[in-house]
């Protein structure tokens, strides 16, 4: 074999002397030593334990179990795998859930078996930690087996997870069509009763129409000066307007109006009414005092303008189809809901706000408000807003998209979609301040017409008076603070801070407070300004 070069070759190993190996070696123990005093030495001089818990491997791990379980309070003999207590404790978790699907199944005496037994089980498991001493096997040995042959029979009936899954869907299903049902007779029970006049405003309509042709006094107190004349169109006071064929519900508007007005004597209440109503309604307030407002009692069948040559609402209630829709439902197979049809959106009473300057053509300036509002502050503050030439103020409810344009108008006709943005922002009708000089001046009754004319087939919008509000005052609405005017008192829950912050209340909706089916806990702003002591509210059982 061949050696490797001299310059290749691996260097002789040195050795060193025996002294110095075992003085090296000593050196290293000294060193390992020094170290594991050190490390197992506290700070108070003792030696600390190897065994100690601070130094097992899984220390972290199980110090955060120990805490857990002492916090559960769960016991050793829980976590016994053979503990007879843990076992009972499962059995009887299980056998509940069996005992629900048993009830569920209409299985009575499986349920009332396993009652009985998970009774007797937990008799035992408390008999045990009233002695404090775990269970032995002897004496739960019955309930043990008692309870797994119920279990056992559970599960031969079919109470399995799987099974009752199905079984819960096709009940939930079943549920799900019946509460659809309940919801669709409950609203049409309920628009049915909202459109119902209640017995004893019948009565007091009746009362005071005869009231009113008996007594001549009553008549005689009607009887108008040219003093209150002059202040029905004097427009340095404070006008307002009311088109109701409800005595209760517009008296209540003007009281609550005066009774928050710093001066009622320079309020003006213009109040239109039908001709049936029209006796009752200045009957009541002949004889009844508001703190001086000066009120004016209207009929529209007086307005010679108001005909059907002039108005499309009443030349649409002259055509035979109209009144099958609204008056009849049998020409859709009533697919239309009960709400679209409600007559009421015909009446003149409810169109009568797009004719305010004809209706009172010497006025400027006047505030519309419905008869289900209750007025809790001074409206005096609404003649002063700056409408910045529009033509009506009023609160936006655009805080949703439920409350924008696309949700009252139909965006697939194409007259709606070239005209008017989908996400504008809606606005509420109930207490609207109108200027009736830009009104006059932009035709705003004129748009009116042209909308109205359109939707003879009722393809632009179905329901009410807001969608077409909505079209004809399109860019002539200036927003007002929304404290204004609080909506949903008649269908929702209000945050009780907007309502004590409110001017106005609108109980719009189907829950009226002057109807039973009124929501409770809002009746009270509004009864606080019926006088139920006056003699006629008595007699035609107001309460």
């Amino acid at each position: 074999m061949r050696r490797r070069p001299a310059e290749f070759r691996r260097p002789s190993r040195r050795r060193l002397p025996n002294v110095l190996w075992w003085s090296a070696a000593a050196a290293s123990a000294c060193l390992l030593l020094l170290f594991i005093v050190v490390t197992f030495t506290n700070r108070d001089g003792r030696i600390r334990s190897a065994s100690s818990p601070v130094y097992k491997a899984n220390f972290p791990r199980r110090y955060r179990r120990d805490k857990y379980l002492e916090a559960l309070n769960v016991t050793d003999e829980i976590l016994n795998p053979t503990s007879v207590t843990r076992q009972l404790t499962e059995q009887i978790a299980l056998a509940k859930s069996f005992l629900v699907i048993a009830k569920e199944s209409n299985n009575i005496q499986f349920a009332w078996e396993l009652s009985a037994q998970i009774r007797n089980s937990q008799l035992l498991l408390s008999d045990a930690a009233t002695r404090r001493a775990p269970l032995t096997v002897r004496e739960s040995e019955t309930a043990i087996r008692d309870m797994a042959l119920l279990l056992y029979q559970a599960q031969q009936l079919h109470y399995d997870s799987p099974t009752m899954m199905m079984r819960l869907k096709a009940k939930i299903q079943s549920l799900e069509e019946q509460m659809t049902t309940v919801s669709e007779k409950s609203s049409k029970y309920g628009q049915i009763a909202a459109e119902e006049v209640p017995k004893s405003l019948y009565c007091l309509g009746v009362r005071l129409t005869t009231e009113w042709f008996r007594n001549t006094g009553t008549g005689k107190r009607s009887e108008r000066g040219n003093h209150v004349d002059a202040r029905l169109r004097d427009n340095s006071l404070y006008h307002f307007c009311v088109f109701s064929d409800n005595i209760i519900a517009t008296s209540v508007v003007v009281n609550s109006t005066a009774s928050s007005s710093r001066n009622p004597g320079m309020v003006v209440f213009h109040i239109v009414t039908d001709e049936i109503n029209h006796a009752a309604m200045k009957a009541w307030f002949s004889m009844n005092v508001f703190q001086g407002v000066t009120i004016e009692v209207l009929k529209f069948e007086d307005f010679t303008w108001l005909n059907a040559s002039y108005v499309p609402v009443l030349k649409q209630l002259q055509d035979s189809e109209t009144q099958s829709y609204y008056f009849s439902g049998t020409n859709d197979g009533s697919r239309t809901p009960i709400k679209f049809r409600n007559p009421k959106y015909l009446s003149m009473l409810n169109h009568l706000r797009f004719y305010i300057p004809e209706v009172f053509p010497a006025l400027k300036k006047v505030v519309f408000l419905d008869d289900d509002v209750v007025v809790r502050k001074d409206l005096v503050g609404l003649f002063s807003v700056d409408l910045h030439g529009n033509v009506n103020g009023a609160v936006e409810t655009c805080m949703e998209t439920f409350h924008r344009y696309h949700k009252y108008l139909n965006y697939s006709h194409p007259l709606v979609r070239k005209h008017f943005d989908p996400d504008a922002c809606g606005w509420a009708f109930g207490m609207n301040v109108f200027d009736l000089v830009e009104w006059r001046k932009r035709n705003v009754t004129g748009i009116y017409h042209y909308w109205q004319e359109k939707n003879v087939d009722r393809t632009l919008w179905k329901l009410g008076t807001l969608p077409p509000g909505l079209l004809t005052f399109y860019g002539l609405t200036h927003p007002l603070d929304p404290s204004w005017h609080v909506l949903g008192l008649g269908y929702t829950n209000v945050d009780q801070k907007l309502i004590n912050s409110g001017a106005v209340l609108h109980y719009n909706g189907n829950s009226k407070p002057w109807l039973k089916i009124g929501m409770e806990k809002y009746k009270a702003l509004w009864e606080e300004h019926v006088d139920y002591s006056h003699p006629l509210l008595q007699q035609c059982n107001f309460h």
